[in-house]
């Protein structure tokens, strides 16, 4: 009996090893979208010398182009993006890509020690570049999200005549300014709900962040709501990295890696040097998009940056039901708003609330 079970735990554990290494090696896609223009890839491409994970969505190639620019620093949405851009598919060329150093974007082994914020906009340039020559086309509207705006400003400060306009969603603003609102609403959300003890812990955070030497930390801002609440964003990571196709097991290794030297080696930078005294005017039209609960990024700071920020054409949207991701949370009224603002010319700077 003792040997029968034996044996039974062996194939057990050969089943689940080969379970393992089949899942890390596993060829990854991006489903396909039915139409005679249409397109979807997924793949590496060549940018200023280093391999970029890239993925290019549309129901007809010749839709206008939209680059996304993930945050994080180093949380690629590519595993778990398809979920909520369908209704951008059928009306734009979709790329996202995993940023020099993050997610299928890691490499092992390769030396990161100049990671910066400046090289990550220099291979977003190239990147565009790369895009436009492939679709033969020129219409970009560059979308950055959370940490991605960071890159994104600078980069559509940079290089204007590449982009029609310029998206930030969950725009980083202030970073000071930005962790204390979080800070002040983490702690407002604990005490409501009578948990004291968190309320004191935040608070003996106050003066480290009020330093920018920490921030409001993300397991708090999270569970009061100040991160996603029409989504489980966290489940929607985990899911996506285990059953959507573009990812496999050595790619959820690549991730973590990339997550820990990015962040550690970007926070950093972005703390040192402030978005607002770096990028104080466009030149093409701006649009700063904010979910009202949002406290991963506050949306007072971002308003205070957006009203001395100059541009030809500036709109400041708050989509009233959403935290940090109003393009997942509200994916139907955001299509519908970037459809809108493509498609027509705003005269004059507004704000838009969508209900």
């Amino acid at each position: 009996m003792k040997k029968k079970i034996v044996k039974i735990l062996k194939i057990g554990i050969i089943i689940f090893v080969l379970l393992i290494v089949t899942g890390m090696v596993f060829p990854t896609w991006t489903p396909r979208i039915k139409g005679d223009y249409s397109i979807s890839t997924l793949g590496q491409v060549e940018i200023n010398g280093t391999g970029h994970e890239v993925m290019i969505r549309g129901a007809d190639r010749r839709n206008p182009i939209v680059i996304f620019v993930h945050g994080g620093p180093g949380c690629s949405e590519i595993p778990y993006v398809r979920k909520y851009q369908d209704l951008l598919e059928e009306r734009f060329t979709i790329v996202h890509y995993d940023q020099r150093g993050s997610g299928k974007s890691y490499h092992f082994f390769e030396d990161y020690s100049d990671l910066s914020t400046d090289l990550l906009v220099d291979d977003l340039l190239a990147l565009t570049d790369y895009v436009t020559e492939k679709l033969g086309q020129e219409n970009v509207l560059l979308i950055g999200h959370s940490f991605g705006t960071y890159i994104g400003m600078k980069a559509a400060a940079k290089a204007p005549d590449k982009f029609a306009a310029y998206i930030g969603i969950g725009q980083v603003s202030d970073h000071v300014k930005s962790e204390l609102d979080s800070l002040d609403y983490t702690i407002e959300q604990a005490k409501l709900a009578g948990n004291a003890r968190d309320a004191e812990r935040l608070e003996r955070l106050r003066e480290p962040i009020g330093k920018g030497e920490r921030i409001t930390p993300r397991d708090m801002v999270r569970k009061y709501g100040g991160a996603a609440r029409l989504i489980d964003d966290n489940m929607d990571y985990y899911t996506g990295f285990l059953f959507n196709p573009e990812y496999n097991l050595l790619d959820v290794i690549r991730y973590l890696k990339g997550v820990s030297l990015s962040q550690k080696i970007l926070l950093a930078e972005e703390a040192k040097n402030n978005i607002v005294h770096i990028v104080d005017r466009l030149e093409i039209p701006c649009y700063f998009v904010m979910g009202k609960y949002d406290y991963m990024t506050s949306a007072k700071a971002a308003k205070e940056y957006f009203d001395m920020l100059e541009a030809p054409v500036k709109e400041f949207v708050l989509f009233e039901k959403s935290a940090h991701y109003p393009q997942f949370e509200e994916k139907a009224l955001f299509a519908e708003w970037l459809y809108r603002t493509w498609s027509r010319q705003i005269s004059k700077p507004g704000v838009d609330s969508f209900r």
